[in-house]
């Protein structure tokens, strides 16, 4: 890999920068692109009826021809949700482990592009040679197994990215995080470092996720006569693990409830991720043959989601499933970042059904604090610090960190999403902007919703609508019906005739002056109901519905 003339390494993030979620890097080195992550984030608040949201990879697209394949850190919707949407425009091949790969497949099987797209399952250790890029995955610990740390070995240097990582000393399936062979890489001299930020904030370490297991045997002997609930993510393998070991040991049966909950569980156990006793497992059809105090759910919802598994149960819309007091429910997960609320709704819920709800202790992080930050560094000792995954707070959170270990403020670049970061071992520097931004994905629509659909959305859920129709006769112009209102979302009909009545008065009086004018062109006549009807009802009511005239010619 002898570095040619002075061609330089290009690193350019196209999402999940600023933001937990859509994570997904683009590096270039002369004719060379390799992407690292594929992923989705979720709707904000105010992106009102969007289904998830996906990066714009338009610079991917009009360099299709550089473009190599993709490389997967782990198998969580941040880093794989895009793949379907993605892989149809940019079709190149996929490069993960094979936990990571399995779950994919059931992406792809469900947009049925299984046969469409190339996967290959590689092992921790082997390189990858792409174009002028070279790619080794190192094995890492995280809340879902199979999770790698890529080095990528370009002409111009090595950059070691961690993907999603904590150190696990003690991991509840395979082996703990390949420390030695970052020192290993680290020694041959490491250009830059891409970090996962999202606990920089936390001091010291993330405890082992076998702690959890514990804390589970604990709360089966604490509540022997009761049902138990618990609620985590799907994909967090080794949880799911630790509660059949609970379930087991205190002679209890398994349900799993909830789609995804029960795709993942399946890939895993196939691939030999998840060893669950014989006779532990039943379908949520066998509940009501065994006592509550025999039975445990493993359900989706830990997030509040409004679909999934737990809210509905709390709710009283699960089908199958109704919370009963002296159930004992357990969320095992934090609340993502603005999804407090949600989840906080949630538990009262199911408080008020006399429910124990317990989510002190039940959970531990998949990602490394402080500590467990500062550790790689040391070991990797790269020349430039890049910190990623998290919201800026937790950028910068990392940029402190670098610069307590004595990094100067000119090694470290806290990067936006579309930067291009130009660097080589002389010097390192962000030199353009690629287009980026959020796809909007509604149902089976990929982006044909945008900015303008959406403000519309936004103003209907404010503010309502206003429909006036007529009828004109064609070639005089004549009003021959109408115009008559119709509203939505704005006032209660009924209990605003004398507001309409009036409205209607001022509608005639606009149809008098455009017939005593000769206005016959039909968009001025709408401007000037519109104009008129607008002005009307913001003196009356101090609001803006949307006004939207419709003319019939007969």
């Amino acid at each position: 890999m002898k570095k040619k003339n002075n061609s330089k390494l290009k690193i350019i993030p196209l999402g999940g920068l600023e933001q937990i979620g859509m994570n997904i890097t683009a590096f270039e080195y002369e004719d060379s692109i390799i992407v690292v992550d594929c992923g989705l984030s979720f709707p904000e608040d105010d992106m009102l009826g969007i289904d998830l949201v996906i990066p714009d990879v338009t610079y991917l697209r009009d360099n299709i021809d550089k473009v190599k394949g993709f490389f997967i850190t782990h198998g969580h919707e941040d880093h794989i949700g895009a793949i379907p949407y993605i892989l149809r425009d940019i079709n190149v091949p996929i490069y993960a482990t094979k936990l990571t790969i399995g779950i994919i497949d059931n992406k792809l099987r469900e947009h049925n592009m299984l046969t469409k797209v190339k996967r290959k399952v590689v092992k921790y250790g082997q390189h990858i040679n792409l174009g002028c890029f070279r790619v080794e995955f190192i094995k890492t610990n995280h809340s879902i197994q199979d999770a790698a740390a890529l080095a990528i070995y370009s002409p111009a240097g090595i950059v070691v990215h961690t993907g999603d990582f904590k150190v696990d000393y003690t991991p509840v399936f395979g082996d703990a995080i390949d420390l030695q062979r970052f020192g290993e890489i680290g020694k041959k001299g490491v250009l830059a470092l891409m970090c996962d930020s999202t606990n920089a904030e936390r001091p010291g370490f993330t405890n082992s996720e076998r702690t959890v297991g514990k804390t589970f045997d604990n709360i089966f002997s604490d509540h022997k006569n009761t049902r138990i609930i618990i609620a985590t993510f799907a994909s967090n393998v080794d949880r799911v693990q630790q509660i059949i070991n609970s379930a087991y040991k205190f002679g209890r049966k398994v349900v799993v409830e909830g789609r995804s909950m029960v795709n993942i569980i399946s890939t895993a156990t196939e691939l030999g991720y998840l060893h669950i006793p014989e006779n532990t497992l039943i379908d949520i059809e066998q509940l009501k043959d065994y006592p509550d105090e025999q039975t445990v759910l493993i359900t989706t919802g830990s997030q509040g989601e409004s679909m999934a598994a737990l809210s509905r149960m709390a709710a009283n819309l699960h089908k199958k499933v109704t919370i009963k007091p002296g159930d004992t429910i357990i969320f095992s997960s934090n609340p993502i970042p603005g999804n407090e609320k949600a989840v906080s709704n949630v538990i009262n819920e199911l408080f008020m059904k006399g429910a124990e709800v317990i989510f002190q202790d039940a959970h531990v992080s998949g990602h490394a604090c402080r500590e467990e930050i500062k550790l790689i560094y040391s070991l990797v000792k790269p020349k430039y610090a890049i910190p990623v995954h998290g919201e800026y707070k937790h950028l910068k959170a990392q940029a402190s960190i670098a610069r307590e270990l004595g990094y100067s403020k000119e090694n470290i670049f806290i990067l936006s999403s579309g930067n291009v970061l130009e660097l080589d071992e002389n010097e390192a520097k962000v030199v353009g902007q690629v287009p980026v931004g959020d796809i909007l994905v509604d149902g089976l629509g990929v982006g044909d919703v945008g900015n303008i659909v959406l403000r519309d959305r936004q103003h209907l859920a404010e503010d309502g609508i206003i429909i006036v129709v007529m009828t004109l006769e064609s070639g005089s112009g004549q009003v021959l019906a109408g115009p008559d209102i119709v509203s939505r979302g704005f006032v209660y009909v009924r209990g605003a005739e004398s507001l309409m009545d009036e409205a209607k008065h001022v509608l005639d009086d606009v149809m008098d002056y455009c017939m005593g004018k000769n206005i016959t062109d039909w968009g001025k006549i709408k401007t000037e109901v519109k104009d008129e009807l607008s002005e009307f009802v913001w003196k009356k009511t101090k609001r803006r519905p949307m006004i939207m005239p419709i003319i019939m010619e007969v």
